[in-house]
């Protein structure tokens, strides 16, 4: 079978940076153990069964980075144009990291909408109150240091005020994770204010977009470190090649769902590169069912293919329907057809 001309790698082959440098992350996990011992236990539990659970879940793992297997995907990269894909090739076909691995990855909302990091909030007072318990200028949004520092000193809030506190926790942590006395974006923080769109966010799309802005295109010759729920990209791995997930993954009984939380991790000065070369080796081209055509020998174009659709159909039904059923048959669930009628498709 042939082999699709694939982009060129970023490394050569064989020349890859070694793992001398480690590869870090932001993600503070002292923001979980602040977080648990603030909130009241049915608070916590709440949380957990909420629609970030998975933030919390994963926490509770003990997860275990492995800075050399991530390390060493990366330097398999391709250098592809489209800026929020990766893909590395360490079999005959490349493996793709992307919103849709992301969201397999994760079960996180990575539903699309318009203005996704720049939300309308209004400044309200209620807003400008809890900015000011947080210890937070109303014009930024809260780093970890102030996240931490205001749990120490919560116990008299409002059970909604601890659950803002604790929203922020997982967005200071988890999808912005950004350095400890950073502060981050404040148009999106400010959406705690209103916690169950808060809570509904497609926050999977914003954390991927932030991942991906941090490490594609990123110098791995020396240090650098990750912002964002960096330890998807290992799990990714895992997931890509399974063999290693298996041996390296610290894979949890049962298989849980979503595959973030089916592995614990391993760190350790493990060969990862001869294991991600050794298991490719294993991993043979699917076959595909052979070509109608011979490639190259294809049919020209020289009859029409044609349609049985009748367009007429459409003048007569605009006719004899009155203007507000027409405008009602429009707006129901079959009103795709008739709007598609309307443009006139050639």
């Amino acid at each position: 079978m042939d082999i699709p001309e694939l982009p060129r790698r970023i490394h050569t082959l064989g020349e890859e940076p070694p793992a001398v440098y480690s590869i870090s992350y932001h993600t503070c996990w002292t923001l979980h153990t602040t977080l648990k011992k603030a909130l009241h236990d049915d608070e916590y539990e709440e949380l957990k069964e909420s629609k970030l659970e998975v933030f919390i879940k994963f926490q509770e793992l003990g997860f275990d980075w492995a800075s050399r297997l991530v390390h060493y995907m990366l330097g398999f990269q391709l250098d592809i144009k489209r800026k929020y894909e990766l893909w590395s090739l360490v079999r005959p076909e490349p493996v793709r990291f992307s919103l849709l691995e992301f969201e397999n990855l994760t079960g996180l909302n990575c539903e699309y909408i318009e203005d996704l990091e720049r939300p309308h909030c209004v400044v309200t007072k209620e807003l400008t109150s809890f900015w000011e318990m947080l210890g937070v200028h109303i014009e930024a949004g809260p780093s970890t240091q102030e996240i931490i520092a205001a749990f120490d000193r919560c116990e008299g809030w409002s059970r909604d005020d601890r659950k803002r506190l604790a929203y922020l926790d997982i967005f200071t942590g988890y999808i912005e994770g950004r350095k400890y006395s950073t502060p981050t974006r404040v148009s999106l923080a400010r959406l705690v204010m209103e916690l169950e769109r808060f809570e509904y966010y497609p926050w999977g799309r914003v954390a991927f977009k932030v991942l991906m802005d941090s490490v594609k295109g990123r110098d791995i010759l020396g240090c650098c470190t990750i912002n964002e729920f960096a330890q998807a990209l290992q799990v990714w791995v895992y997931t890509a090649l399974p063999e290693s997930g298996a041996n390296y993954g610290n894979p949890l009984p049962n298989n849980p769902s979503p595959p973030i939380l089916a592995y614990k991790g391993r760190k350790g000065r493990i060969q990862f590169k001869e294991a991600i070369l050794s298991q490719a080796k294993k991993m043979d081209i699917p076959e595909l069912p052979h070509r109608i055509h011979t490639l190259g020998e294809e049919p020209p174009a020289v009859h029409s293919i044609s349609c049985h659709t009748c367009w007429t159909l459409h003048i007569a039904l605009k006719k004899a329907l009155h203007d507000d059923k027409y405008e009602e048959l429009k707006e129901s669930k079959l009103g795709v057809f008739i709007k598609f009628q309307e443009l006139g498709f050639d």
